[in-house]
């Protein structure tokens, strides 16, 4: 890491010297005068350049505004580079409260590199057992803020969809039954969208698996309710969820502790034991690196003990 900040410094030294013709960036050699001087030769050549003749200062003075903009969007795609890795890094140790003050800086960003980020940030934080109930909702309601804005700057976005529609689904924690039964067909269609456009995306794949799940499992009273919102109310089978939940693990196997869980409990709900049984007993073992590792590896060994 050192070594890594280290060329970043000399790259940015680079790029601030007068004399700098080129950029290297991560092995790939950018040219960003060529063009200007390809279209200023042209325009000489052919007697179109009058203006430029006529007001030397004036092109000047274009021409270092043009460098130095350049020049800055050169370091600023740097400094993006290195937080988003030190972001991610982050992530990867779950040192949650570090990632969400580091990502808090780029709240008011056009970026949704960094909006999902922190509407991601934000909700784990938010489920942080010792996070008190007032601040948890604070940023649960952010999270979804965050998600929303991502979404808004760029649509095409897989991690942006993801992410608004996960906190949208919180927020119904907040605002009932029926509004989150309401939002339940938008829910899914951001899903959808995010595994159109990245079908790779396991985490994305096992939240459709988990939103079957959970309408397959519906209570009845909310069953009526969500037929009292809908002509035609959402429903889903545990055969629906168990294909997202296994297709989750063909793309990306052992991802996930939580989809472990979930394949163990479709299992037992459709009766099959044996393969409950393999399932869960993965889920314990999953090396615990999260809370919500742990606590997976508790509710999965206190199921073994219900079917033992």
């Amino acid at each position: 890491m050192v070594g890594l900040f280290f060329l970043r410094c000399v790259a940015r030294t680079l790029l601030s010297a007068p004399s700098s013709k080129t950029v290297t960036l991560r092995g790939a050699s950018r040219h960003y005068w060529t063009a200007l001087r390809g279209t200023t030769a042209a325009a000489l050549a052919s007697g179109r350049a009058a203006f430029l003749l006529g007001l030397p200062t004036v092109s000047y003075l274009g021409y270092e505004a043009f460098r130095r903009v350049q020049s800055s969007a050169v370091v600023c795609a740097l400094e993006k580079e290195e937080v988003m890795e030190q972001a991610d890094y982050l992530y990867s140790c779950a040192e949650t409260e570090k990632l969400y003050q580091l990502l808090l800086q780029y709240k008011d960003s056009d970026d949704a590199q960094f909006l999902w980020r922190l509407a991601r940030a934000s909700r784990d934080l938010a489920l942080m057992p010792n996070v008190a109930a007032d601040r948890k909702k604070i940023l649960t309601y952010e999270a979804f803020e965050y998600a929303k804005k991502a979404l808004e700057r760029d649509e095409g976005s897989f991690a942006a969809h993801k992410w608004y529609a996960v906190c949208l689904s919180d927020i119904g924690d907040y605002e009932g039954v029926k509004v989150k039964i309401g939002n339940s067909y938008i829910i899914r269609d951001h899903l959808e969208r995010a595994v159109e456009l990245n079908p790779k995306d396991a985490t994305s794949i096992h939240i459709i698996g988990y939103w079957c799940f959970a309408f397959a499992e519906l209570p009845w009273y909310q069953r009526k309710m969500a037929a009292v919102i809908f002509a035609t109310p959402p429903t889903a089978t545990y055969e629906e969820a168990l294909a997202f939940f296994l297709k989750a693990e063909e793309v990306d196997p052992n991802f996930y502790s939580k989809n472990l869980l979930m394949l163990g409990k479709t299992y037992m709900a459709i009766k099959d034991k044996e393969s409950a049984l393999l399932w869960l007993t993965k889920a314990r073992d999953y090396p615990a690196h999260t809370q919500e590792d742990k606590e997976v590896h508790k509710e999965a060994a206190e199921l073994l003990k219900r079917l033992g």
